[in-house]
């Protein structure tokens, strides 16, 4: 019998049900233990080395993939992201050693568009707020929000900005999209209009990122954005942390420009400088923070688990992955 095919995961929650799967493929799966408190974006290279050597797959979280950690590992055909994002991948490298990289497409999108509707009820009905108040001894009523018949502006419009869309329409809300890709039948069947960014944030009461980042979108939301929203507005932000110029967000903030922010990601995540910037905006009472959690409900990370599980199979197959998945292709004839 030809020995197993080895995948090391590097994530927590990894369920059963896909290590079983993994296995009927004939795979030895490896989860190495990680320090307590800390993911695999933590780890250094030596480590990853020492974790990964041998492996033909990975199935990986935040760490990042350079060059140098991919000379490190001739044996690694495959690395597939529990997740969507691949900016911590060097995808240059990647094709040019003749790997393939690949995403957890369509794995966390109702987990994510979930939990940017729970954050803008969050924010918008003053939740944090109003119970700290009670634990405080205040149980005077605080006035919020409804997120009902308002307009909701959705920057990007992917899958997870699909879902949202199809979720806004039971709060019976008007929604503007702004995206480098219009769908004329998209807004005929949703109801959405497409505009610029400069419409969307005048008149949105919410506003909602869902944009890759790149360096095009760095920064997208600051001082100047910010200015440009509509007094009182709530921005939400799952997407990637870079896209908001925390900084001027704080400021906005302070200043009562704006209404109030949910926030699952930061750019703290990428830029320790931003630390400070990160824990002053948690501390402020209009603020509902997570720590890059959207993704993160038990039935989305065991979607994502199989879709990344079965990127895995599929190289080590020898055959193509999902064409959604497929970030970086280096195989001879890709």
């Amino acid at each position: 019998m030809p020995r197993p095919r080895k995948v090391v995961v590097t994530q927590r929650f990894f369920d059963d049900r896909t290590q079983a799967y993994l296995r009927a493929q004939g795979v030895e799966v490896v989860l190495p233990p990680l320090p307590p408190g800390k993911a695999d974006g933590d780890l250094d290279h030596d480590t990853l080395v020492e974790m990964l050597t041998g492996a033909s797959g990975w199935i990986v979280g935040h760490a990042r993939v350079t060059r140098a950690l991919l000379e490190a590992l001739p044996d690694l055909q495959v690395v597939s992201r529990r997740g969507v994002g691949y900016e911590r991948v060097d995808l240059e490298a990647a094709r040019d050693l003749g790997r393939v990289v690949a995403i957890a497409a369509g794995g966390n999108d109702a987990s994510v568009a979930d939990h940017v509707i729970g954050l803008m009820l969050a924010v918008g009905r003053r939740f944090r707020e109003s119970q700290q108040r009670m634990l405080d001894g205040d149980w005077s009523i605080l006035m919020g929000s409804d997120l009902c018949e308002k307009t909701v502006g959705v920057v990007g419009l992917g899958r997870i900005g699909k879902s949202v869309v199809k979720r806004l329409s039971g709060f019976d809300c008007r929604v503007l999209v702004h995206t480098t890709r219009p769908d004329p039948a998209y807004a005929e069947a949703t109801g959405v209009a497409f505009v610029a960014l400069a419409e969307l944030l005048a008149r949105c009461d919410y506003v909602t990122l869902h944009a890759p980042l790149t360096p095009a979108t760095r920064f997208m939301i600051d001082a100047s954005a910010i200015q440009a929203m509509k007094p009182g507005a709530i921005l939400i932000n799952t997407a990637r942390g870079g896209l908001v110029e925390d900084a001027h967000l704080l400021d906005a903030l302070r200043a009562g420009r704006l209404g109030g922010a949910g926030l699952d990601v930061f750019v703290s995540e990428s830029d320790p400088a931003y630390k400070p910037i990160s824990q002053a905006l948690l501390a402020l009472p209009n603020v509902v923070g997570a720590p890059h959690a959207g993704a993160s409900s038990r039935e989305g990370l065991e979607r994502t688990n199989l879709v990344a599980a079965r990127s895995v199979v599929a190289v080590l197959d020898g055959v193509d992955p999902a064409p959604e998945c497929v970030v970086a292709d280096g195989r001879p004839g890709r």
